[in-house]
């Protein structure tokens, strides 16, 4: 049941990500057209410290009009490291910079649609180092317990999947 995609075509373009239509024929031989968003990678990054809480940031998605607890994140520029990219935004959006990072996860938020993958990191260490570069990201930066996690997200206070599943899945590591 491989889809095949036999070509793309930009159709638009800018900085930040690519549509393309892409000619793409099904396992019976049809063919059909079919857009796609190439992106760049995503980098994630979060402290935990000894009392068992995670570094969060509350904004609003004027996208989706929605409030919630998120990690710090952004894309990874041409050449960049990954992971040096997690620690560089989430110092950038927090005012605290990680200790040697650990690859959490690697997701892909929607793959029926992007190409998007997000890298997910994390620490046991952090040092504040001051009021964050880019403090219009957020609201408010907070420490949350791990153990508040998955009732969070059941309430909706988490509403981006990729965020979601690595806060369940720092919950599972850390308290278990």
């Amino acid at each position: 049941m491989r889809w095949k995609n036999l070509s793309e075509q930009t159709v638009y373009e800018n900085r930040w990500f690519r549509v393309n239509l892409a000619d793409v024929e099904l396992p019976d031989g049809r063919h059909l057209d079919h857009f796609l968003i190439r992106l760049r990678p995503v980098a994630v990054a979060t402290v935990v410290n000894e009392a068992n809480e995670v570094l969060l940031l509350w904004r609003h998605r004027f996208i989706t009009d929605t409030w919630g607890w998120e990690l710090a994140a952004g894309v990874v520029e041409d050449g960049e490291d990954i992971a040096a990219a997690a620690a560089r935004e989430m110092e950038e959006e927090t005012g605290w910079r990680p200790g040697p990072l650990e690859h959490l996860l690697s997701v892909e938020p929607s793959n029926g649609l992007t190409d998007a993958r997000h890298h997910i990191f994390w620490s046991d260490q952090g040092a504040f180092v001051g009021h964050p570069e880019d403090d219009f990201e957020s609201d408010k930066r907070e420490w949350v317990p791990l153990k508040l996690v998955p009732d969070m997200i059941a309430r909706g206070e988490v509403p981006a999947a990729n965020m979601a599943a690595a806060l369940l899945l720092l919950h599972h590591i850390r308290l278990g």
